[in-house]
């Protein structure tokens, strides 16, 4: 805990070793690099050193090339040349999975190779097996021989390594002892490190990645713990959320993962894992990074307030997931899931198409509402008029001087904490109360005590410190610390500019509270500037713009707070893919495909369906999915249902049918 005391109260990069890929040096302070995977044959060599230098030039500072036999390895050394001998230097990364042979070629070419423990030379087929301590050391052994030869060549050649932990293919002798838990990622890859330690060889990344971010925030911390308290030295870590999927929603999954982590400090390099093409990966790398670049240490707390806060009594635990308890208030709570309130504060005039972007949609004719699975709870306003009925159970949130003019069963005050402790005129049942954390222009902090004996408060956590995340984090924190259980809401504005660019801030800032087991709500905002600006620019990395016709802004915040939830795993409200980046072993085109399944069962709530290029990147790295597709020869398609095969080599022009089939054969079908 003491380790991570530090990002509680501030922005600090985590000091790392450093290691040398090429000419690029990674770790202790250097920029953060930015990297992708090609997604050609390897055997190609001209499409890949095209798709590598449309990488370079969107700024990618490494390319990964796949490299699952010897010879795939052997043609590094021409897609390499071929490179140079068009004027690009930028280093290459060899990945390697079931072939240390393949491994052991690549590691004499190019400047780094990426191994996976769970299966460069553990087994891996979905076996319990009880190990003695005897049997476990002796495997142990088997791999140090065998994983050996590799370290002695990347000495001599002064090749670098990244030792990368999948959750979803963690060795069966891993999983036999740890289980597929973040210590056992953690431990795969600790193995491989002391191997690695073992020959005084160091020049290693190391990476957690899950495509449940929860898992891999976790892993991350303990990998990093656990070096410490070993070694007394950490190693740069490279960050990324597996199979994130593609558009909005793989953005975002990527940034509360990575984000949560590069708000604490730590992360050396990342790859955004899309199922897109991979120079599309870039500038969201480069947007996530570009928030941290330049930022010296920045205190989130003043000092008084710091020293007021004993840290040996912090009840925060950042090695694992524990929801943070509150008090019921109304819908607002433990036992209900996180609110999402909408901010129509700025959308002018308020009518039944004004609430269709946040999931109300009325039709005239019937004179009925049509309600979303990602339709709001709440919606703020200030000075509007709402002059209809309101649809189902969606209240309005008003400022306590316009809500003393429009009181109904449907309104709701919300008040800045000085006034709220200062008021007795209240609402009976429910008041939200604006907290600014820890600004030192702000009185609120020196409040929060009195509200321990108010009744039926949700508050509403917000910062104007630039890193308003550790100061959001800080009060959670304190209020955990004195008690003081109400409800929580998050609120966070935006002041970016593209859509790309809010996505990650609200994923950030948010997704990190959700993951640390804080919050009770949701609600997203931006300066009236960008809200003004938002319609005019064209969002083409998030496959679609947001115009008045299909809810503008506002339609725009509300999916971005649901998918947010949704990749907290905190509020369930949409179908979960879990798609991979594809790469040169990929078996069929993953982006249509995706885009079909999606297209199918996009209203599957709850269902969690992965698409996989290739046995590398399925059955394992499915991880916790319900139903899988995954290639397993060209042409062919294998059908999972968790990670048992329920059918073989089905031909790829009937195996999106076949999907349907099988969801429909375990009641997971539901006509749309």
């Amino acid at each position: 805990m003491e380790l991570f005391a530090k990002s509680l109260t501030s922005y600090q990069r985590l000091l790392t070793k450093e290691v040398k890929v090429g000419d690029l040096t990674i770790g202790n302070n250097h920029p953060i690099r930015v990297q992708t995977m090609t997604t050609t044959d390897t055997m190609d060599t001209i499409a890949t050193v095209e798709q590598t230098i449309r990488c370079i030039e969107a700024g990618a500072e490494l390319v990964r090339i796949t490299a699952p036999s010897k010879k795939d390895a052997e043609n590094l050394l021409s897609i390499k040349n071929e490179l140079n001998r068009r004027g690009y230097s930028v280093p290459l990364i060899a990945d390697i999975h079931f072939t240390p042979n393949a491994a052991e070629v690549a590691a004499r070419l190019i400047e780094k190779v990426r191994v996976n423990p769970g299966n460069y030379v553990d087994k891996k087929k979905f076996e319990q097996i009880d190990y003695t301590d005897i049997e476990y050391l002796e495997e142990i052994e088997r791999i140090g021989e065998r994983f050996t030869p590799l370290i002695k060549i990347c000495k001599e050649y002064g090749t670098a390594m990244r030792i990368g932990t999948n959750h979803g293919s963690l060795s069966d002798r891993i999983m036999s002892r740890y289980g597929d838990t973040p210590m056992g990622m953690v431990e795969s890859a600790m193995e491989f490190l002391r191997i690695c330690r073992a020959e005084n060889y160091h020049q290693i990344i190391l990476s957690m990645k899950a495509s449940n971010p929860q898992v891999m925030v976790q892993a991350y911390r303990l990998l990093i713990k656990t070096m410490d308290e070993e070694f007394g030295e950490i190693y740069p870590l490279h960050l990324g959320v597996t199979e994130a999927g593609d558009g909005e929603e793989g953005r975002i999954k990527s940034a509360v993962g990575i984000g949560t982590l590069m708000e604490d400090g730590i992360g050396d390099t990342i790859r955004v894992s899309l199922t897109e093409d991979p120079e599309f990966e870039i500038p969201v790398c480069r947007d996530i990074v570009k928030r941290y670049s330049g930022i010296e240490k920045q205190a989130a707390t003043a000092a008084s307030v710091t020293q007021s806060i004993n840290p040996s009594n912090i009840k925060y635990n950042p090695f694992q997931y524990n929801k943070h308890k509150t008090s019921a208030v109304e819908n607002i709570g433990t036992g209900h899931v996180p609110i999402v309130i909408a901010d129509l504060s700025k959308a002018g005039e308020i009518t039944s198409q004004s609430l269709q972007g946040i999931g109300y949609s009325y039709n005239e004719v019937l004179d009925k509402w049509h309600i979303a699975d990602t339709s709001a709870d709440y919606v703020y306003i200030n000075r509007q008029t709402i002059d209809f009925a309101l649809p189902g159970a969606l209240k309005i949130i008003l400022p306590y001087q316009q809500w003393l003019e429009k009181q109904s069963e449907k309104t709701f005050p919300i008040y800045c904490l000085e006034h709220f402790v200062a008021e007795k005129n209240v609402h009976p049942l429910l008041n939200f109360v604006l907290v600014d954390c820890y600004n030192e222009d702000s009185k609120d902090f020196q409040l929060i005590d009195q509200l321990k004996v108010k009744k039926n408060v949700v508050l509403c956590l917000s910062s104007s410190n630039k890193n308003a995340m550790q100061s959001v984090r800080r009060m959670c924190i304190a209020l955990q610390e004195n008690e003081i259980n109400h409800p929580i809401v998050f609120i966070t504005d935006s002041n970016w500019q593209t859509a790309d660019e809010h996505l990650i801030h609200y994923a950030t800032e948010t997704g990190a509270l959700f993951l640390d087991g804080y919050g009770d709500g949701i609600c997203l905002g931006m300066s009236q500037k960008a809200h003004d600006d938002f319609s005019k620019v064209e969002n083409q990395l998030t496959g679609r713009r947001y115009s008045e016709d299909n809810g503008g802004v506002e339609a725009f915040l509300n999916n971005t707070a649901f998918s947010i939830l949704q990749a907290t795993r905190t509020r369930i409200s949409k179908t979960e893919y879990i798609s991979c980046p594809s790469c040169g072993r990929t078996l069929f085109d993953l982006q249509e495909t995706t885009q079909k399944i999606r297209s199918i069962t996009h209203h599957l709530k709850g269902v969690k369906i992965a698409i996989m290029g290739c046995i590398v990147n399925g059955p394992g790295e499915m991880a916790d999915a319900d139903f899988g597709y995954v290639g397993s020869g060209p042409g062919k398609i294998t059908l999972y249902k968790g990670k048992e095969i329920v059918k073989r080599s089905i031909d790829s022009e009937i195996a999106v049918d076949e999907l349907i089939n099988l969801l429909k054969e375990n009641d997971a079908w539901v006509e749309p």
